[in-house]
């Protein structure tokens, strides 16, 4: 199986990098199934229903996120509708919505991907170590493939769950920080690992925002209204290739692109 995960998509830039190139990329790397990151979508806060229909028109199966999910009320109201649109699983009990789900291939085939969230430097919620091997192994019941995409600050952080999840999981994708690293590689026992997949969106900018209001922030500590950028589209993501009988990953590979338009209308609309 090839699954490609999406760094977090941000802003307007980022759906339309999603609409002009995502079709070209899953075709170049046979992709059967894709994930990708939401919880930025909204102008960098939150998801809507209806931007939710839009990345599966474009072709995202599952949409994950992260602490930026309840800054939408109309994202979270989607959660009662949308089986496979994910929060982070280890919030406290008794929040709306789902931090894992089951998606099902055309041809039978199927994948478990689990939400977490990070707590050093983050809010202290629930163990996201702890929480994750419980429903690790109640998907692994279901299925041989599981995905995490785990929401953290601390590289850490993300390192000690991919090495606690080992030999449990395809692969554990971290998000949250914005900046793509280059520590891609495949741990011991067969689970694939990178500490960050990147941002989809402006990369000329302050990790999604507009480089003026940011600088101003870090210069005088007064309150500014940070706005999204649009300057120097690119597109990030991870293909992962598992093995469909062990359920083991076999190859691990970066995406980073520069936008490019096939100069048709897109559907990556202001929000």
């Amino acid at each position: 199986m090839n699954i490609l995960f999406i760094g977090d998509i941000f802003g307007s830039g980022g759906k339309r990098v999603l609409a002009e190139m995502l079709k070209g990329i899953r075709a170049e790397y046979a992709i059967d199934v894709c994930v990708a990151n939401g919880e930025n979508c909204s102008g960098g806060r939150g998801i809507t229903k209806n931007l939710i229909t839009k990345l599966r028109r474009f072709g995202v199966n599952v949409v994950t996120s992260g602490n930026h999910i309840w800054d939408n009320k109309d994202g979270v109201e989607a959660f009662a509708t949308e089986p496979f649109l994910l929060r982070p699983l280890n919030y406290p009990a008794g929040n709306p919505g789902c931090g894992s789900c089951m998606y099902t291939l055309e041809d039978g085939r199927t994948i478990g991907v689990i939400n977490l969230q990070g707590r050093v430097f983050m809010y202290p919620i629930e163990c996201p170590l702890k929480t994750g091997l419980v429903e690790i192994n109640k998907l692994r019941e279901r299925t041989d493939i599981v995905l995490v995409d785990f929401h953290a600050e601390a590289t850490s952080e993300k390192l000690a769950a991919a090495w606690y999840f080992n030999g449990k999981i395809t692969a554990l994708m971290g998000t949250h920080t914005h900046v793509q690293t280059a520590d891609e590689r495949i741990l011991d026992q067969g689970t694939a690992y990178i500490t960050d997949a990147g941002m989809t969106g402006a990369h000329d900018s302050v990790i999604g925002m507009k480089r003026e209001g940011v600088i101003r922030k870090f210069l005088y500590e007064t309150p500014v209204r940070f706005e999204p950028s649009e300057d120097g589209l690119m597109f990030n993501g991870v293909v992962v290739t598992a093995d469909d009988a062990t359920g083991k990953a076999t190859a691990i590979q970066r995406i980073i692109r520069k936008f490019e338009t096939s100069g048709g209308t897109t559907n990556g609309e202001p929000d």
